[in-house]
């Protein structure tokens, strides 16, 4: 027997409401996946400070090779990572447990792999091949949502 799927507020602040199951998905990156998120990131972030030519391309190579390098020498590509997130915030579990408030979201950026979860300290990458398209839809909403909040 299946459990009918609640509606719930998918964040205290943010005003839409998702099925409190339609969130629950499962992860492993690539390295060039990962690098990716890491040289579309870098490259906003650089763009917002207003970083120009050459320093921008150098700081934007760095970035994305530490992130890499980083990748690397955490294993972070022979892990598979289980996100659930629902109006309580965001669960990352892959041996260990993170509970992550939407307090600590600062924001949803949407770029070519995926969505980027920006958060007080650090990121969480979630590429679209990982989502199915009610989980897509769901993300593209609260991306909307978190993006109406950072402009209030």
């Amino acid at each position: 027997m299946t459990a009918v799927p609640t509606e719930v507020s998918t964040s205290p602040h943010g005003g839409s409401t998702l099925p409190l199951d339609a969130l629950h998905f499962f992860v492993r990156y690539s390295l060039g996946e990962y690098t990716s998120f890491m040289w579309q990131h870098g490259g906003f972030l650089i763009r917002r400070r207003r970083v120009r030519w050459p320093a921008s391309l150098l700081l934007r190579l760095r970035s994305t090779f530490s992130a890499a390098l980083n990748f690397v020498l955490l294993g972070r590509g022979r892990r598979t990572y289980e996100f659930t997130i629902d109006e309580h915030g965001i669960v990352r579990a892959s041996g260990g447990v993170t509970l992550i408030d939407w307090e600590d979201v600062a924001a949803v950026r949407t770029y070519s792999r995926g969505f980027m979860l920006v958060l007080k300290r650090g990121t969480l990458p979630i590429p679209f091949r990982c989502l199915s398209e009610g989980q897509l839809a769901a993300m593209r909403e609260l991306a909307a949502a978190r993006h109406k909040l950072a402009l209030r």
